[in-house]
């Protein structure tokens, strides 16, 4: 289900176009990791390259209004020092990017980071906050417009179950690949109910159909889970018992 041919015709046109300036394109994400869905799921591209200044990145321009076209998200572009010197700011990020990769060209840039796992912990704890107070907003503003519901906990369900991976992490636990795996991991480690996010895989995944499921209660149940997660994670870090990376 991954678009393989237009992946490498990006790769061909970016390469083309930058010449000398590109040192590495690299695959991440759900391409990667094995759990694509080509409606739900973006290709996420990491390209470095030795010059991020407007004239050259203008030279870029066309290759990304061309990948743009094909209704992917723009690559993200940094320099190798750049990458370097973000260990400390996107560990989340940077971590599954190192974990989870395939370098399409050049060298691979990411192997050898090293990525504070004091700096992770504050960083899970972050977004699972932030994300917890936008899930608030959009039951608040979509309450009583069950496709509404619907459309926030679709969209938001990846997001959640990369941090319930990373929380596995903080706890000093192996974490799946797997979102499903990630999610059913976490909830014996810290004891919750996952029923409400598995229903939301459910149906991402097209293995059930929403229109059979009492969205309210599922709802319930996914922001109950997220409440505790993101108090245990809270908790864990304030007895200074989460593991390290």
């Amino acid at each position: 289900m991954v678009p393989e041919k237009k992946i490498t015709d990006f790769v061909d046109r970016l390469r083309a176009a930058a010449g000398g300036n590109l040192e590495s394109v690299i695959l991440f994400g759900s391409a990667v990791a094995g759990d694509f869905h080509p409606e739900f799921s973006n290709v996420n591209l990491f390209c470095v390259v030795r010059d991020g200044s407007f004239a050259a990145l203008q030279a870029l321009a066309p290759a990304v209004k061309w990948w743009d076209a094909q209704k992917q998200p723009p690559p993200l572009f940094m320099t190798r020092d750049e990458i370097e010197r973000s260990g400390d700011v996107f560990t989340i990020e940077l971590l599954d990017l190192q974990q989870h990769h395939r370098v399409l060209f050049g060298e691979d840039v990411v192997q050898g980071l090293s990525i504070p796992a004091n700096l992770h912990r504050v960083q899970v704890e972050y977004e699972l906050r932030e994300k917890l107070a936008l899930l608030r907003q959009h039951l608040l503003l979509a309450s009583g417009n069950d496709s509404r519901m619907w459309e926030g906990l679709l969209r938001s369900v990846s997001s959640f179950a990369t941090l319930f991976r990373h929380a596995l992490i903080v706890l000093g636990h192996d974490a799946p690949v797997g979102k499903r795996e990630a999610v059913q991991a976490l909830s014996k480690q810290i004891e919750f109910d996952a029923s409400g996010i598995l229903q939301v895989l459910d149906v991402r995944e097209r293995k059930a159909d929403r229109r059979k499921l009492d969205v309210t209660s599922v709802f319930s149940r996914y922001l109950a889970a997220v409440e505790q997660v993101t108090a245990a994670v809270d908790r864990m870090l304030d007895s200074g018992t989460a593991g390290s990376l």
